[in-house]
């Protein structure tokens, strides 16, 4: 077969699908087992992501790299009657993030951040709202649980940039507690971790005070 300009192609062949895996007679009830074993047990237990969940989700061989860099964005609605956290901070505020968790808007940002930089599912996947198990849950389970990847895999902070937009309330005097917190839970010195706030101009849902939203860049180096 020719092209139109008289250069050879190649025939095109049709993909086969592969046939579809039959499940033996117990499947389905070990898979509910197993289901069963990854719930908590007790209200005390501390809230971890399982291993399958992740090694199920990353690369089979992933390239030793001197370092990695990843970006994160969230956004949640503002309504009253909701506390208003931010970076672990609680901050006065007539109204606060509608969210599964406790809807920190940074730390959230931070996680996916580093879960991309690492090149794994993001924050929603890995800590699904469809999972009671983290109705109401403190975001720095999620930070430090991205953090314990982070390690694992044998990188460390090198830097982090961090933006918050929001009308209001102004972020300002908050930012240095917010930056503690953060060094804190990263185990990186304050002169790598940056925190800025912009307000958006009184245009669409963030300037109307209805919304908030955060970006992130993190650098994390190869330990």
């Amino acid at each position: 077969m020719q092209h139109a300009c008289g250069m050879p192609t190649a025939a095109f062949t049709p993909a086969t699908r592969p046939p579809k895996a039959r499940s033996s007679p117990g499947s389905s009830s070990l898979a509910a087992s197993q289901q069963q074993q990854q719930r908590p047990s007790r209200p005390g237990r501390v809230l971890r992501l399982s291993a399958a969940a992740v090694a199920a989700a990353a690369p089979p061989e992933a390239p030793v790299l001197p370092f990695r860099v990843g970006h994160g964005w969230d956004l949640h609605r503002l309504e009253p009657g909701y506390p208003l956290i931010v970076g672990g901070v609680e901050i006065p505020h007539d109204r606060g993030c509608v969210a599964h968790s406790d809807g920190d808007v940074l730390l959230h940002t931070v996680v996916d951040a580093i879960l991309g930089a690492l090149c794994l599912p993001d924050i929603g996947q890995l800590f699904p709202d469809t999972d009671p198990k983290w109705k109401g849950a403190r975001s720095d389970i999620f930070l430090r649980e991205a953090v314990r990847l982070m390690g694992e895999r044998g990188y460390a902070v090198g830097n982090i940039d961090c933006t918050i937009i929001a009308q209001r309330p102004k972020m300002s005097p908050h930012k240095e507690a917010i930056r503690d917190n953060l060094c804190q839970m990263l185990g990186a010195h304050p002169s790598v971790v940056n925190i800025k706030a912009k307000t958006h101009e009184k245009v669409d849902s963030l300037g109307e005070n209805r919304s908030i939203a955060c970006h992130a860049v993190v650098m994390l180096l190869r330990q």
